[in-house]
């Protein structure tokens, strides 16, 4: 919730978007943790959906904000306190009670390095400078890698995957998320797609055949679309590499 013009005084309606992301990211945690004391996977699904239900919450009240004039400092500590919780706390314990328990020391590790990534990107991205390019984020955004690790817990859940293997490829998928957020990837930040304009028919179109396939099957197009947005940095950044 970056602005150059922001008060200091507390607005209702963005944060009431706030508090709505850190609620569903506290639930993530509990419906986790009763999920592994009851030995009940559907307690994971629900938290893999919350944590999507967080993502949504988040990316609504910056915008709100800046709609409606009421873009504050306050607001934006809090916007960022609630990205700690819920992306970079609940993905780790969620995938922690998930999967990662049965690894041992390395299972905790790896929740661990993901949560202090999350914290590492929510710094840099805090001070970084206003003049810098708005068209990409440096580092993977915290709330994709959340949407990454949703995904494959929803996934993990809906086909009963079992075993010391996917526990393994949980942490690993769970690291390079971490190292995403934390690398100089450039993302595209989809800030320059104006919502107060004409846009064209097309466009109308691809967002309904969007949410269409979404709704066909949330967990596969949510993983698919997230884990290529995941990976555009790398093979960005190999773009440029290669083609001077």
């Amino acid at each position: 919730m970056k602005n150059t013009a922001k008060s200091s005084g507390v607005y209702l309606l963005p944060n009431l978007f706030t508090t709505a992301a850190l609620f569903a990211g506290f639930y993530a945690i509990v419906a986790a943790l009763k999920g592994a004391s009851l030995q009940d996977t559907s307690y994971f699904e629900h938290a893999a959906i919350a944590l999507f239900v967080a993502m949504i919450m988040d990316s609504v009240d910056g915008r709100v904000a800046r709609l409606t004039g009421t873009v504050s400092d306050f607001g934006a500590q809090y916007d960022s306190l609630s990205d700690m919780l819920c992306f970079g706390v609940t993905p780790a314990l969620v995938t922690y009670s998930w999967a990662l328990s049965t690894l041992g020391k390395l299972g905790w590790l790896a929740a661990f390095v993901y949560t202090a990534a999350t914290a590492l990107r929510l710094a840099r991205f805090n001070i970084q400078s206003e003049e810098q390019d708005k068209k990409y984020f440096i580092g993977l955004p915290c709330p994709a890698a959340a949407a990454v690790i949703a995904s494959m817990v929803w996934l993990g859940v809906e086909f009963a995957m079992p075993g010391k293997i996917l526990s393994v490829i949980v942490a690993i998928v769970t690291v390079i998320m971490a190292l995403c957020q934390v690398s100089s990837f450039k993302y595209y930040s989809f800030k320059d797609l104006g919502l107060k304009g004409n846009v064209p028919f097309v466009a109308v179109l691809v967002v309904v055949l969007m949410f269409t396939l979404i709704a066909f099957d949330p967990p596969r197009i949510l993983g698919a679309v997230f884990l290529t947005y995941a990976l555009s940095g790398p093979c960005l950044w190999l773009y440029d590499k290669y083609k001077t």
